[in-house]
């Protein structure tokens, strides 16, 4: 089945984090940012792509916000239980659309907290994979000076960034390829930080697709000045 282009695409979003460095009461995906929960402009945002098939969101076990988001969100999505660790929600996703979906379906798996990705960029990474063996992902290109540090304080060397990337998310990747590569991971102990990882590890090679660098994660606090920012920028272009 690898090669097919003919797959459909479910995209996994895993929010089942705390968001710990936040530092809110609340889990930072349901943080509000121009009146909306950051979650809800993930989820609106890939819901209204007509090429993703269904939304799979892995929340925390005793989530109890989810459904309080609008219900035009929550019926476009299956619910599921995520773990500890971003791979175990992943993972979790994975073997949820094991059990139906055939083996060259995509999964298409983005970050609950990077509500400013673009829509152009989701249907440049689809294009750019489609027909591919693995899959890709969005990143950008580093271009930041870079310093290799000895004990996080003193500098040793500059780095060269010519051939160094910033990865993103969505990343998308064929159904049992990710699930092989992820599973053998895990086994091993391995802490990846990103499915594009787990694939590094199984020996297999990804495509870089080039993205916007306004598609940010927010993580820290300053992080929400940032997206509000970039949102309201989008939603002025909208209405011109």
């Amino acid at each position: 089945m690898v090669g097919k282009n003919d797959g459909d695409i479910f995209a996994l979003i895993p929010a089942a984090g705390a968001g710990t460095r936040m530092g809110g009461q609340v889990p930072k995906q349901y943080l509000s940012v121009l009146g909306k929960t950051i979650l809800e402009h993930t989820l609106s945002l890939l819901a209204n792509n007509s090429k993703i098939k269904r939304l799979i969101v892995a929340v925390a076990e005793d989530d109890q916000l989810f459904s309080t988001l609008p219900s035009s969100i929550v019926e476009k999505c299956t619910i599921i239980t995520g773990g500890t660790e971003r791979s175990d929600s992943v993972m979790a996703g994975l073997n949820y659309l094991k059990k139906f979906a055939p083996d060259c379906s995509w999964v298409l798996v983005h970050d609950a907290a990077r509500p400013c990705v673009q829509h152009r960029d989701i249907d440049n990474l689809i294009e750019a994979v489609k027909g591919h063996s693995v899959g890709g992902l969005l990143a950008t290109p580093l271009l930041d000076t870079l310093k290799e540090c000895v004990d996080s304080s003193i500098v040793k060397k500059t780095v060269d960034r010519s051939n160094l990337w910033r990865a993103l998310t969505p990343q998308m990747f064929r159904l049992t390829v990710l699930q092989k590569a992820l599973t053998e991971s895990i086994k091993n102990g391995a802490m990846v930080t990103d499915e594009s990882q787990a694939i590094e590890q199984a020996g297999l090679s990804s495509k870089i697709i080039e993205g916007s660098s306004q598609n940010i994660k927010v993580t820290r606090p300053e992080d929400l000045w940032l997206a509000k920012a970039i949102l309201s920028h989008y939603k002025s272009i909208e209405g011109n």
